[in-house]
């Protein structure tokens, strides 16, 4: 039986990318198939289709989910400008929405949890209340807002919640950068860091390769990147996000040659529809699905939609290690990551990427 550990890796820190590259499609690619590793570049990519081959991407849209709130009067504290150290009365949070429960309420995790309680209320820079009706160990706080729109008052006062190993505050660049270039519906709290790597040049060559194209939806949420704080894989709880298949997609991925996933969200979203699909008695590799999913891919998981993976580089530990140590094989993962190592490769949300190939046992 494997266990949080078995998935660990020696990381140097100055291997993890804390700014994009200049060029989107300046990125290199460490290809994967079974034993074997060659060092390519995203253009590559192209290479590797083939006529009836479809390409899946997940197109949800980041969302300046990360903000800072008050107890006092903004007129009289100004949260942006207090100190987030503060427990008094007019302390300051900082808070990441995750998980929309409807157009007003939105789960958010918050450092200083403990400190917050249900009922109370908060303000947000521009004044908009905000009131706590539930909290959780595990979600966080549950909160509604007195606002008619949380988008538009995120996009006036929030900032984009880039990953906590950055260690630095978002920068403009970043509002263009940290969003890949065909993003639409609105709802992710992290990117889907596979697809920052294309350019709309590169997505019209692939269709030009014959291999079509189908953005799928994933909002990415605490479930794709939260720890694992268990040793036993199987009392990790992951968080449900919720995706989308429409019947006309599923269509498209149902007549493909090779389906190639971009991105864990996008692999999570079509394994989703996958499971429906076996369960429901259907022989397709899909059936639509338009719900929550909280599918956690380990080892041993049987692939029904998947041939190809392009991903990121993943933290140690994490669920999407596990995933794609699951498809493409735990010892080949950990072999080929060591060689991103020795070949400084850049690591996670920023980083380079990799093409891994289903391994053939599974």
């Amino acid at each position: 039986m494997l266990h949080t550990s078995d998935f660990d890796f020696e990381l140097p820190t100055e291997l993890i990318a804390s700014h994009p590259l200049a060029r989107r499609d300046a990125s290199r690619m460490l290809v994967v198939d079974g034993g074997a590793v060659a060092d390519k570049h995203i253009r590559d990519f192209l290479d590797y289709l083939q006529p009836g081959d479809v390409v899946v991407f997940n197109n949800s849209r980041v969302i300046p989910a990360r903000f800072m709130a008050t107890r006092g009067s903004v007129s009289e504290q100004g949260a942006s400008r207090r100190s987030e150290s503060e427990d008094g009365p007019s302390a300051v949070y900082e808070i990441t929405l995750h998980t929309s429960v409807n157009d007003h309420d939105w789960w958010g995790l918050c450092k200083k949890f403990n400190k917050i309680n249900i009922g109370d209320t908060l303000n947000m820079d521009d004044g908009t209340k905000i009131h706590v009706i539930d909290k959780d160990e595990e979600s966080g706080l549950l909160l509604h807002f007195d606002c008619d729109n949380v988008f538009d008052v995120l996009n006036n006062v929030g900032k984009m919640p880039l990953p906590p190993y950055m260690k630095r505050d978002e920068e403009i660049s970043d509002r263009e950068r940290y969003q890949t270039v065909y993003a639409d519906p609105l709802g992710s709290m992290a990117a889907p860091t596979a697809g920052l790597h294309f350019t709309p040049e590169l997505m019209d060559e692939i269709e030009k390769r014959g291999a079509k194209i189908v953005k799928i939806t994933l909002h990415v949420g605490a479930g794709t990147w939260m720890p694992v704080k268990t040793e036993n894989l199987s009392e990790h709880k992951m968080h449900s996000e919720w995706c989308c298949i429409t019947p006309e997609q599923a269509d498209i991925i149902n007549n493909a040659a090779r389906v190639i996933a971009v991105g864990t969200t996008s692999m999570r979203t079509l394994e989703s529809a996958a499971i429906r699909a076996r369960e429901s008695g259907a022989t397709t590799r899909v059936i639509p699905i338009c719900d929550n999913t909280n599918i956690f891919i380990t080892p041993g998981y049987k692939f029904g939609a998947v041939d190809i993976l392009l991903t990121n580089f993943h933290l140690p530990k994490s669920t999407l290690f596990m995933l794609v140590s699951a498809f493409a094989g735990l010892p080949e993962m950990k072999s080929a990551y060591a060689h991103a190592v020795s070949e400084k490769y850049r690591f996670f949300s920023y980083g380079d990427c990799c093409l891994l190939f289903k391994k053939d046992a599974q």
